[in-house]
């Protein structure tokens, strides 16, 4: 029976990984979509941003009372999670608790995850409190109704199973062991410190055995295939930011956050009519391929970059973007946060495409118009609040220039005051319709 037992439980861990490696492939093919960046530079700055960043969440601490309940929730469950590992490799050799070797040190450690899985369980509620029953502004936005709310709830639901299923199964154990049970019970003694669990056993007083191994083995089980399960889901929610927030800090931008990029075509255009040297007759220089113009701006997520399309899986959906956001806090249409989650939506419909028909085909679709409206683009002040709000380095605004530089360079599309004062800086060298001549009259005005 133990062998069947053990058998099982390989091919639901085979699985289990084998379904998220095929899941976290198709999010590196859909990344790859995008136009290569280079953000090679400056290594070490990188990885010293993203341990302070992703790691050590200093811009979680900003708002304090979600601060520090997700640094709660988020150590205790990677914490507690090394558990797994005794519980994989007892799973494959049948053994159990297989670190009980470690004597002292094995007690501090079930100690602490019973702490910090009660801790997790608490901010979890705490969390579930805030998310649905106080009316918080950033979570009552259009873009979180049906399915993103839901998602939200999903996960606290899980965590919330996870923690209690863990402690029951640890409750279930300590009796079984304080009964000398075959399997459970060390001459050592008691294997592990249980400080929550503990106040479980009048629950268990007077079961049998029997009874008591079929509560602890189905915790057991269905502990770790909801951590498989868990594992799984995070391709289908926002949570996948667990796993790529780490990336998705270490290749965020590094200059000046008011520094725009500039279009490559454009800068040596300029650079060009600013050689005095240069001749704009010249042919190109040998073994250079002129090609096709390149597109300016974006209208799709093939013209966005891939630490752009990474952005939009990173997306948490906190929304404290859009909260921070001027033009969204006058009632403006924009939203950051929208605008990330549809450029992932659109990441995702193109996959699925691809992986219907091997490759994409046109569907008559794109980003702009379809999923992201105009009027969302040229809301925008290019305050850059958004992307020093976020907690992961998400750049929302890369995304809105690009997508502008599109409307105004490929389909010159500005809105009517834009165009107006485009052209008075073309014509008169300022944004106002005055004569060069008679730019600096206001000085004279008495």
């Amino acid at each position: 029976m133990q062998i069947i037992a053990q058998i099982l439980f390989v091919i639901a861990l085979v699985a289990g990984i084998g379904f998220f490696a095929r899941n976290i492939k198709r999010v590196i093919r859909n990344v790859k979509l995008g136009k290569k960046v280079d953000r090679s530079d400056r290594p070490g700055e990188r990885f010293a941003k993203m341990a302070r960043v992703a790691l050590g969440q200093s811009k979680m601490v900003k708002r304090p009372i979600a601060g520090l309940l997700h640094i709660v929730v988020y150590v205790g469950f990677i914490i507690i999670n090394i558990e797994v590992l005794e519980i994989i490799i007892d799973g494959i050799f049948g053994t159990h608790r297989i670190f009980s070797f470690l004597g002292g040190f094995y007690d501090v450690l079930i100690f602490s995850f019973e702490i910090l899985a009660f801790l997790v369980f608490v901010g979890v509620v705490l969390f579930w409190i805030r998310r649905n029953t106080i009316n918080i502004k950033r979570f009552l936005s259009r873009e979180l109704k049906g399915w993103p709310k839901n998602d939200a709830n999903y996960i606290l639901y899980f965590e919330m199973v996870l923690m209690i299923l863990f402690i029951t199964m640890n409750a279930a154990d300590y009796q079984l062991q304080l009964n000398g049970a075959d399997h459970y019970a060390s001459e050592a003694g008691i294997m592990g410190s249980f400080p929550v669990s503990q106040y479980l056993l009048p629950l268990l007083d007077g079961m049998s055995n029997a009874t008591l191994i079929i509560i602890e083995r189905a915790a057991w089980w269905l502990h770790i295939l909801g951590i498989l399960f868990f594992l799984n889901y995070l391709y289908y929610s926002k949570h996948l930011h667990i796993i790529l927030a780490f990336p998705n800090v270490y290749l965020s931008k590094l200059t000046r956050m008011g520094k725009m990029d500039n279009l490559e075509a454009v800068q040596k255009e300029v650079q060009l009519m600013m050689d005095p040297n240069a001749d704009p007759f010249a042919a190109p220089a040998e073994g250079e391929d002129e090609g096709e113009p390149e597109k300016f701006g974006a209208s799709d997520i093939f013209d966005l970059n891939q630490v752009q399309l990474l952005n939009s899986y990173t997306c948490t959906e906190c929304g404290r973007c859009t909260s921070e956001c001027p033009a969204n806090q006058t009632g403006k249409k924009l939203s950051p946060r929208k605008i990330m989650m549809d450029t992932r939506d659109r990441v995702e419909e193109v996959g699925e495409i691809i992986n219907k028909n091997g490759k994409f085909e046109d569907d008559g679709k794109q980003l702009l118009d379809d999923y992201i409206l105009r009027e969302e683009l040229w809301a925008c002040t290019t305050c850059n609040a958004c992307v020093e709000a976020c907690p992961i380095g998400i750049d929302p605004l890369s995304i809105i220039l690009d997508m502008r530089r599109y409307l105004v360079m490929e389909q010159s599309a500005a809105p009517n005051e834009l165009a107006i004062a485009m052209t008075n800086i073309e014509n008169n060298g300022a944004p106002w319709p005055y004569n060069q001549m008679d730019r600096l009259n206001w000085a004279e005005e008495k």
